[in-house]
């Protein structure tokens, strides 16, 4: 049986995470580029800036089945840059291969110029706009994330709770409870994160499931505070910021496509008026 016939008998997810060196061909080239459309090849080598960053994204495309629309978002969005450097306690709190994924499936920073929202806007303004775009979202969030919803009730002693967005990441096996925040970060937030993970663990989460992590995402942040607001909490969170957000004024300053189309049509009907001018002349 050849190296290729082998390989092909494995599970999915058994050669998506198999070493690319182990799959180097006669040639030299290792055979799992073979699994990234051409067109997408082009967009790697021309956009990247370093070996690391090009096999990174051959990987993500096998990994995750990119399209190849998908795959230039994401090379905007830096995700090479910002995958697993978002400050988390992972590593601390999850078992290693699940605190690894968790790690790479958090950004440092999410690009959310999908939406335009009022210059003082707030958390709930900036969640219906999320929700309302929903899937450029979890676009943004990554591969693996399902909506539960948004203003998720939870009912504690008698006291009704609300989460802002809660997931649920099918490889991890685990809610993901999401927490936006339009302002920097401030300690007490950690709290606040720690209290609804908890209590989706109590409340929401099956026997069989992976504990709940958090994700805190601001305006922006302060590692130190950050660092310190972190210490002796004992459930798995991570903090990352946002930016890119459109500013609605400035669209709303600008014609729709209706008024356009006609202002077009007007400038025909003025041209063809002043010809049937000329020619009655």
């Amino acid at each position: 049986m050849s190296v290729m016939q082998s390989r092909l008998r494995q599970s999915g997810s058994d050669w998506k995470e198999a070493k690319l060196q182990q799959d180097i061909g006669e040639s030299g080239f290792p055979l799992l580029f073979a699994y990234v459309p051409w067109g997408h090849h082009i967009e790697i080598i021309t956009k990247c800036k370093s070996v690391e960053e090009a096999l990174f994204y051959k990987k993500k495309t096998i990994e995750e089945g990119w399209s190849r629309n998908a795959l230039v978002h994401c090379m905007k969005a830096g995700l090479f840059q910002s995958t697993g450097t978002a400050f988390t306690n992972f590593s601390e709190l999850l078992p290693v291969s699940q605190g690894k994924l968790a790690q790479e499936i958090i950004w440092d920073t999410y690009d959310f110029s999908f939406v335009s929202l009022p210059k003082e806007y707030d958390e709930s303004t900036l969640e219906k706009a999320l929700e309302q775009n929903i899937t450029r979202f979890l676009l943004e969030l990554g591969t693996g994330f399902a909506f539960v919803g948004r203003q998720k009730e939870i009912v504690v002693s008698g006291k009704t709770r609300k989460i802002d967005m809660l997931f649920y990441h099918i490889r991890l096996k685990c809610y993901v409870v999401v927490e936006l925040k339009a302002v920097s970060f401030e300690p007490e937030f950690a709290g606040k994160l720690n209290f609804y993970v908890n209590a989706v663990n109590e409340i929401i989460r099956t026997q069989d499931e992976n504990p709940t992590i958090g994700l805190l995402i601001c305006r922006d942040k302060e590692q130190t505070e950050v660092q310190w607001a972190f210490q002796g909490i004992q459930t798995p969170m991570g903090v990352a910021s946002y930016d890119h957000i459109g500013l609605e004024e400035i669209r709303k300053q600008l014609p729709t496509e209706e008024q356009i189309q006609r202002r077009i049509e007007l400038a025909e009907e003025e041209f063809h008026l002043g010809l049937q001018k000329e020619t009655a002349e």
